[in-house]
């Protein structure tokens, strides 16, 4: 058995910053043609997407996958809501820890795993505004301990 190779298209850097992530799970998706190739030409862009549950089927929305420019007819809308695929029990399982213990579901990044295009998706709760303030000030504190101890073994 071979092991697949991760390719990385896109990280959501922004939710790390608006949310603490919980768990994360790796969803496949469902795309057109056009779609993947446009992804290959780094047509990505996660930011501002979010994931809903309807009908126990997953969606990804407002994740914005640029037009082939090469796919004439083909192309499908931008912002379209695509599915995600998980297994069913999975899938109710997000759903009532969403609905119950006030969770979002965010996609953290897309990837190729292969030649599949997967999605890790993060079970996140929102950050208050100290709560960033508190992680700004940890990065900051360990740049300048860096810093320090790159000066002082010169």
């Amino acid at each position: 058995m071979e092991k697949k190779e991760l390719k990385t298209i896109t990280v959501n850097r922004q939710a790390r910053h608006e949310y603490f992530v919980e768990e994360s799970y790796e969803a496949g998706i469902e795309l057109f043609g056009t779609e993947v190739k446009s992804i290959r030409q780094n047509g990505a862009n996660l930011k501002d997407s979010w994931c809903e549950i309807t009908d126990g089927q997953l969606f990804v929305k407002q994740m914005h996958i640029s037009p082939y420019e090469k796919g004439n007819i083909f192309n499908r809308d931008p912002l379209r809501p695509r599915r995600l695929l998980m297994h069913k029990r999975e899938i109710l399982k997000l759903f009532g820890q969403i609905k119950q213990q006030g969770y979002t579901l965010i996609p953290l990044s897309l990837y190729f795993k292969g030649s599949n295009v997967k999605v890790q998706l993060g079970l996140c709760k929102g950050k208050k505004l100290y709560d960033k303030r508190a992680d700004q000030a940890k990065k900051a504190a360990s740049r300048e301990m860096d810093r320090a101890m790159k000066e002082r073994f010169r």
